[in-house]
């Protein structure tokens, strides 16, 4: 009888050297995320500095779900490669790309083409910062601390989109606010506060990049757990257990159309919003809000999770049932004619807020249950696939925004559709704990 092979020793990292590793990652995630969120907060003034078009803003926010399509091949070079080379590929396009955004062209056409070719190759580096959390986590993180791990590394990339809600309207002025001035000149105070902002983005991604290229390693000397040792199944027969796996197929579904309809509506949250008389302002603290409430409750949950495991499916189920009420509460809100409900600046806070909150927390307990759920498929395999299906909806939806733009009301309704099929489809899913077991019965 052949013998399986044996295990290498099991040993945690020292806490300053895991925490640095995801620090760094965690970090460039905030990144990506702030220069993908760029434009949406400060639409109106970009249209004034740039000559920019609501088809141009729409784009802007589109490059980041177009950037996914080669997400396959990050995935093949997270499982060959490792997470060290993985994450100097992805840093060095947000480099590249921020960059361009700064090239100093007077002519406007060219400028706005360098913007979105920036735009773009963020974009590319999507697939890493979103897809890799878990297998991040599960390299370097020993199975009580996994959940909240994975949480960290997942959210701060929301984090930094709702970095782009505060930073861009607080540094930037809307067109109006320097009306007593001459036209001109406000159009060029407007685009040089912009420069500002995209000479203030490269530097920190430029920063980040270096200390990745100075400290990134692709795993620690000792693996932390069982899991973190065992064989994993390879790239082909991967997909092939993934596309077969009717449970994963349905929880993949619940993650991928709310929240791709959510973060496609959160990119262009000002522009909803300015209809019914938001200001650019409250547009942002409301996105702003949103996700640092989703991040904080999300790795609240997730410590809970590492704490408790096994209540993976009873958690989604809380945050999803919220997600359905609050996304109600806001498109009703929005629909004054209709549902005469008060259209108040309290009301639209409050109802996109828990909105924001519900949604945004739920994502790393979702990837810790594609993990769990289809072990030992490669964390970044399943994840990415996820991801990949979540930036389809969001793709196709902003799609159709760039054809129905001068009316938002069936966007809004999008919200809570979504949410109570995903709350379904969640309520059908039996759940089960293969990595888990395995750490806790092996390691015994």
């Amino acid at each position: 009888v052949k013998m399986a092979p044996p295990l290498p020793p099991m040993r945690p990292q020292p806490r300053w050297r895991r925490g640095l590793v995801l620090l760094l990652f965690s970090l460039l995630g905030f990144a990506q995320g702030l220069v993908w969120n760029t434009w949406g907060p400060i639409q109106n003034s970009a249209r004034l500095a740039f000559g920019f078009s609501g088809w141009d803003i729409a784009l802007l926010v589109f490059w980041g779900p177009i950037g996914f399509a080669p997400c396959f091949f990050f995935m093949w070079l997270m499982d060959k490669k490792g997470l060290r080379v993985t994450v100097l590929l992805t840093s060095s396009l947000m480099v590249l790309g921020a960059g361009l955004r700064c090239v100093p062209v007077s002519d406007l056409e060219i400028r706005k083409k360098l913007i979105h070719g920036g735009q773009l190759l963020n974009g590319l580096a999507g697939p890493t910062v979103m897809n890799a959390a878990p297998f991040l986590s599960t390299t370097w993180f020993s199975p009580d601390e996994r959940a909240t791990a994975t949480a960290i590394a997942s959210l701060l990339n929301y984090l930094g989109s709702a970095a782009a809600f505060l930073v861009g309207p607080l540094v930037v002025p809307p067109p109006n606010s320097t009306a007593h001035q001459v036209a001109q000149s406000n159009t060029q105070h407007i685009k040089d506060r912009i420069e500002a902002v995209l000479y203030a983005e490269f530097g920190m991604v430029s920063l980040i990049f270096s200390a990745a290229l100075a400290y990134f390693p692709s795993r620690p000397p000792f693996p932390p757990s069982v899991a973190a040792a065992s064989q994993r199944l390879s790239y082909r027969r991967s997909f092939c257990r993934l596309l077969s796996n009717f449970r994963f197929l349905m929880i993949a579904l619940a993650y991928a159309i709310p929240l791709g309809v959510f973060s496609g509506w959160s990119g262009v949250l000002d522009l909803i919003l300015t209809p019914i008389h938001v200001s650019q302002v409250d547009a942002g603290w409301i996105g702003f809000w949103s996700i640092v409430g989703g991040c904080v409750v999300g790795i609240a949950m997730a410590r809970f999770a590492d704490f408790i495991r096994g209540m993976l499916k009873f958690i989604l189920l809380l945050l999803l049932s919220g997600a359905t009420l609050a996304s109600t509460w806001f498109t009703l809100t929005c629909l004054t004619t209709v549902t005469h409900l008060p259209l108040t600046t309290a009301t639209l806070y409050t109802s996109g807020i828990l909105l924001g909150i519900f949604l945004n927390s739920s994502v790393p307990i979702f990837f810790e249950l594609f993990v769990e759920t289809v072990y030992p498929v490669p964390e970044g395999i399943s994840c990415g696939v996820v991801t990949f299906l979540s930036n389809v909806f969001m793709g196709v939806l902003l799609f159709f925004l760039t054809f129905y733009h001068t009316e938002f009301s069936w966007f809004n309704w999008c919200l809570p559709g979504s949410c109570l099929l995903s709350l379904l489809l969640i309520l059908c899913f039996r759940e089960s704990y293969d990595r888990l077991y395995l750490d806790v019965v092996v390691s015994v």
